[in-house]
């Protein structure tokens, strides 16, 4: 099977796939291990502050020579009214409370202790490493970060869930687009958080390529050679998988969250907005039954800040009803073995299946 695409020649790499950047999950080894595999690995930086992106970016440089995207997070920042305050104070009392019912005492911020990161700042620390590869979620960057990056040579990949917003990352100058399903796990990549588009990814995904001349990476669902080689003749010419490495060597995930996983059915898997504000798609738990029905879900990013120190205290009691668990609806055998191996063999399978198709 031949692998070039337009994306393997922008990219740089010998396969058009595309290690998913997962904040929280995914790590510089991960990273790393995806490189080695020839695929592109992704450095999630999230909403991470200056010396922080630097930091990642600096050991993830030290591990791998070969290309690697990092992907920011480029969502506005409500304006901090007094309403906001009002509500956040409200919902402070509220997890607090929930948290306390289930035997966890947490004292989370108040709202002046929140740091909230500006991604210009995050912009001004991939320029000063030499990042080449740029993707990002939640919106679209504004035209003076495109501009500078772009005077930089820096390859831009802008994610969409809707063929409005491809059509404005198109216009704009990005020279991926990335199409996100609604069926792949973690946060939606809506430029709207509120209202986002009810469309599966198969149907988008050909939706946009009948309307945008970028090339396409697409993410939600690819799990094995039969879901890849479907997105390819649909028009993708990258694939991104995020779900099936969440249990691989390089993840972050702790061996309680793993074992959750393995047990996981098509039932488990919502939609929620309960620990960021944000939509996302992960595994229900007695958290998300409790915050989704009420009214205590702030504006992103404030719940996310406000509900952050839970997850950490969870995560390190091992209690799964309080972490963010993401994943997609596609469930499989998630595999223990390193990200190389696990992208290496799902090579594999796609050489043979197509080899078979062909023949």
């Amino acid at each position: 099977m031949n692998w070039s695409t337009q994306v393997t020649q922008l990219l740089g790499t010998a396969y058009p796939i595309i290690q998913a950047p997962m904040f929280g999950v995914t790590t510089p080894q991960m990273v790393a291990a995806a490189a080695g595999a020839g695929a592109l690995g992704s450095l999630a930086l999230g909403d991470l502050p200056y010396k922080e992106c630097i930091k990642a970016i600096e050991l993830t440089k030290k591990l791998t020579d070969g290309p690697f995207a990092v992907n920011i997070f480029v969502n506005s920042i409500p304006e901090a009214s007094e309403e906001l305050q009002a509500n956040y104070k409200q919902t402070k009392t509220f997890i607090e409370s929930l948290a306390q019912a289930h035997h966890m005492e947490v004292e989370l911020p108040e709202f002046n202790e929140i740091r909230l990161t500006d991604y210009h700042e995050q912009v001004e620390a991939i320029i000063e490493k030499g990042c080449k590869i740029v993707s990002f979620t939640f919106g679209n960057l504004d035209a003076e970060s495109i501009r500078i990056l772009k005077e930089h040579d820096t390859i831009l990949i802008g994610t969409c869930t809707a063929v409005e917003e491809a059509q404005l990352l198109q216009t704009s100058g990005i020279d991926i687009i990335c199409v996100q399903g609604l069926e792949a796990g973690g946060h939606r990549g809506s430029f709207d958080d509120m209202d986002i588009p009810q469309i599966g990814g198969l149907s988008l995904l050909s939706k946009v390529r009948e309307q945008v001349d970028k090339p396409l990476i697409y993410a939600g669902g690819i799990y094995n050679a039969n879901t890849l080689l479907a997105t390819k003749v649909l028009g993708a010419s990258g694939f991104q998988v995020g779900s099936l490495l969440l249990c691989s060597e390089e993840s972050a995930l702790l061996d309680f969250e793993k074992q959750r996983l393995a047990q996981v059915r098509e039932g488990d898997i919502v939609l929620t907005r309960s620990f960021s504000g944000r939509y996302a798609r992960g595994i229900r738990n007695a958290f998300i039954d409790a915050v989704d029905n009420s009214p205590y879900i702030l504006p992103y990013p404030y719940q996310n800040k406000l509900t952050n120190l839970l997850r950490k205290i969870a995560k390190s009691s091992r209690n799964a009803d309080f972490v963010s668990l993401w994943a997609g609806q596609s469930i499989h055998p998630y595999s223990k073995e390193s990200t190389k191996d696990i992208l290496g063999n799902l090579i594999v399978q796609v050489e043979k299946l197509h080899h078979g198709l062909a023949g």
